[in-house]
C-alpha cells in the first residue's frame, strides 16, 4: 500500500489506524496527512491517525490539499515538515496518494530538484506529475 517515492518518502492512499503500525515497522518518523477532513464518509479522521501515530512515537502533521490545487504555503509547510523529520522516512497520504506525490514534487522542485528526475521517481511509484509539470519547471528554475 505504501509506495516508495524516494528512500525517505512514501506516498499512500488513505491509511487506517492499523496501517500506522505498518508505518512504524518501516521506521517512519513522520506521517503527513494531505487530506481535508470530511472529504469522504469512509476516511479515517485525522485525529485518529494522529493519536495512533503518537502511540507509536511517530510525528504527525496535517497539510490538507483540496481539489482546488496547491499553494506556496502548502509547499512551504511540507518543506518545513520534511526538514523537521531528520533522517527518518516520511509517509504522506491522501485519498489516492496523488496529491501527496504532487505536493512532494512541487516541494522538491522548489528546492532545486530536477523536474525530469522528479517525474521519473513519481512514475516509478505509479503517479503522474504531468498536470503540474510547468510548475515544476518554474520552481526548479527559480531555485537554480
Amino acid at each position: 500500500m505504501f509506495r516508495k517515492i524516494t528512500d525517505s518518502l512514501y506516498a499512500a492512499p488513505q491509511i487506517t489506524v492499523a496501517e500506522v503500525a505498518e508505518a512504524h515497522a518501516l521506521g517512519v518518523g513522520l506521517i503527513v496527512n494531505n487530506r481535508p477532513e470530511g472529504e469522504s464518509p469512509d476516511q479515517t479522521p485525522g485525529d485518529e491517525i494522529a493519536a495512533a501515530a503518537a502511540a507509536h512515537g511517530i510525528a504527525y502533521v496535517a497539510i490538507p490539499v483540496t481539489h482546488a490545487g496547491f499553494s506556496i504555503a502548502q509547499v512551504e509547510a511540507l518543506e518545513a515538515a520534511l526538514a523537521g523529520a531528520g533522517d527518518a522516512p516520511v509517509l504522506a497520504y491522501c485519498r489516492s496518494g496523488t496529491r501527496s506525490t504532487l505536493l512532494w514534487a512541487l516541494t522538491t522542485a522548489k528546492a532545486g530538484g530536477n523536474p525530469d528526475e522528479i517525474a521519473a521517481r513519481a512514475a516509478a511509484a505509479g503517479y503522474d506529475v504531468s498536470p503540474i509539470r510547468p510548475q515544476l519547471d518554474i520552481l526548479s528554475a527559480q531555485a537554480g
